[in-house]
């Protein structure tokens, strides 16, 4: 048995969980719209180029759920995995995670998206292991502040560390799949990196170092 880590956003799905959650809450009317969805794409594109501070998306994005209830904000993200999230799901993603439910691999989804998000999306392909960056909540309610290491970058592989440790679980063998730039630091830690539609720059690394390239739809 070996280690089986997956990337989320377009990897497994079709697009980025967070940035469609962002559209989701305008349509729910926790915030108001266009401002923020336009204030969305231009952190979502310092992304993509390897330039964001992820304390300032988290910041941006948590703002309209400060002060809601878990369960409120648990019961839409319910409705949102049903109906946005699930016809996104890559079949090829879902092929892979069968692979490996069968050859008897543990499964772990490590993601820079929040954890409201991840775990039940995890949940829904049948992953029950994840680390995500963790959402502060006080007397059940988001206070819009995150808690603990963020799972971004040199963070996932801080996080991944620490969760290898207290699970008694080792990397040999282990296997990641991204397709983003942002995961080079955990992709060149792993045995077996694999490449999933992958942005340009990870394509040109990954072809440099022989990496496997995969294009999932």
């Amino acid at each position: 048995m070996a280690l089986a880590i997956f990337d989320l956003d377009d990897t497994l799905i079709h697009g980025d969980c967070a940035s469609l959650w962002s559209q989701e809450m305008v349509r729910l009317g926790w915030v108001e719209g266009e401002a923020f969805i336009q204030r969305d794409r231009e952190l979502m594109q310092a992304y993509g180029e390897g330039k964001l501070a992820m304390e300032d998306y988290m910041a941006f994005s948590l703002a309209p759920m400060a002060g809601r209830s878990t369960d409120d904000v648990a019961a839409a993200v319910v409705h949102f995995i049903d109906t946005v999230i699930e016809p996104l799901v890559y079949h090829d993603a879902r092929q892979a995670i069968a692979r490996h439910q069968v050859a008897g691999d543990r499964l772990l989804v490590i993601s820079a998206s929040g954890a409201h998000l991840v775990s039940p999306i995890a949940a829904h392909l049948g992953i029950e292991e994840v680390l995500a960056i963790d959402l502060d909540v006080k007397r059940n309610q988001f206070t819009g502040h995150t808690k603990g290491v963020l799972t971004y970058r040199e963070g996932k592989v801080l996080r991944l560390a620490a969760w290898l440790e207290a699970s008694g679980e080792v990397l040999e063998g282990a296997a990641f799949y991204s397709d983003s730039r942002n995961d080079l630091p955990l992709l060149t830690a792993v045995p077996k990196p694999f490449a999933v539609n992958p942005d340009p720059t990870l394509l040109a690394h990954a072809q440099q170092q022989g990496w496997p390239v995969l294009q999932w739809s």
